[in-house]
């Protein structure tokens, strides 16, 4: 059940002021940093394709940039674009290192004075962040790209931060930003982000109705406080009737959708003219080309964005970071965990098995070290 599942973060004080420091050195000089092997091991592909084509390398320790730290990893976890990359629905350079998320130990400092809004770094400090190519013994990020993960806070629980807890704000925040009073709409209810926004918006004041696959996934998301929740294998006129009824017979202000081709064209029959539609995953496949007419009888707005954008400066990463932490100090969002893979190829092969098969909860980690 998801309640025996969520963890409720609390930092303390004196890490929530660390947190708020408005601007600082990212670094603090440390004699005592572990020693650094010349080589590790990697989860990448070569070619695209299925997730057989994952594999393990023993490839260079990554070399960070002047205003980089190297962070030795400990937990990562899988997403919905690692198999957008590896199919080759996005292009990236091969071979690709796989992840997103990391979490882990600086164990190298810039060697450059390099300023953050998050505070000072220091060896064997733990951190997040979403700098990428996470499936790897070490990683790289920018200094103001991390985030410290406070002590109180499991290891684990750093990466639901990172991608999902960030992306779920961002689309809340900037995609469509939810007003107290709204009706929404999140598909994928019981999926990682979808949990997240579930509980985000309801924080925020909104009224939410959830779209899942299965019984006990609608009840999961009915924990997490969605209002109204429905199964997507209903047929579609009555989920439609069901949410414009519910929504004061007008629609929705509002949809997050994940889903992609196969909720598209429902999400314009259940939204209220002036709404928004976010399509921000393709877990079913990416939505058809259309015409600006279809936008239209209802005047609406449609955005298809990507967490990155939304993240791409100090400040906008600090804020956003920031955000993350407070709300998960004051239980306001809180994680589930699906299940712990072991890293290797044939542990993220699983992973993006099982993410792409829609019946998952919550978020799929991959214990590193």
């Amino acid at each position: 059940m998801l309640l025996a599942s969520l963890r409720r973060i609390a930092v303390p004080l004196a890490v929530t002021r660390s947190i708020h420091r408005p601007l600082a050195t990212a670094y603090v000089r440390n004699m005592s940093a572990p020693a650094i092997p010349k080589t590790h091991k990697v989860v990448q592909f070569e070619k695209t394709g299925g997730p057989e084509v994952n594999v393990l390398a023993e490839v260079p320790t990554p070399t960070p940039k002047p205003d980089e730290v190297l962070i030795k990893v400990e937990w990562t976890g899988a997403n919905f674009i690692d198999n957008y990359r590896r199919s080759g629905l996005y292009t990236v350079p091969l071979p690709y290192v796989q992840g997103q998320d990391i979490v882990g130990k600086i164990v190298q400092l810039p060697t450059e004075k390099v300023d953050t809004p998050l505070g000072p770094l220091k060896i064997g400090q733990r951190v997040f962040s979403t700098a990428g190519h996470s499936f790897a013994e070490y990683a790289v990020a920018p200094a103001w790209q991390v985030a410290p993960v406070p002590d109180s806070v499991k290891a684990e629980d750093g990466v639901s931060l990172s991608t999902v807890t960030l992306t779920a704000l961002t689309l809340l925040r900037e995609a469509y930003p939810v007003q107290k009073g709204d009706y929404v709409l999140v598909r994928a209810a019981a999926g990682g982000v979808g949990l997240v926004l579930v509980q985000l918006a309801k924080a925020f004041g909104a009224h939410v109705v959830g779209t899942v696959s299965t019984a006990e996934k609608a009840q999961q998301a009915r924990e997490a406080g969605a209002d109204l929740v429905l199964l997507s294998t209903a047929p579609s006129e009555e989920n439609v009737a069901k949410i414009v009824e519910w929504s004061e017979g007008k629609g929705v202000h509002g949809v997050y959708d994940g889903i992609g081709k196969d909720t598209w064209e429902e999400d314009f029959l259940v939204v209220r003219p002036k709404a928004t539609i976010v399509t921000y995953g393709n877990a079913s496949g990416p939505v058809p080309p259309f015409s600006p007419l279809k936008l239209t009888p209802k005047v609406l707005k449609v955005t298809r964005p990507s967490l990155f954008p939304f993240i791409n400066t100090p400040e906008d990463f600090a804020r956003y970071a920031r955000e993350a932490v407070t709300l998960a100090e004051q239980g306001k969002v809180k994680f589930a965990v699906h299940k712990v893979y072991p890293f290797s190829a044939e542990g993220v092969k699983q992973s993006q098995i099982d993410i792409s098969s829609r019946g998952t909860t919550g978020k799929l980690l991959i214990h590193v070290s």
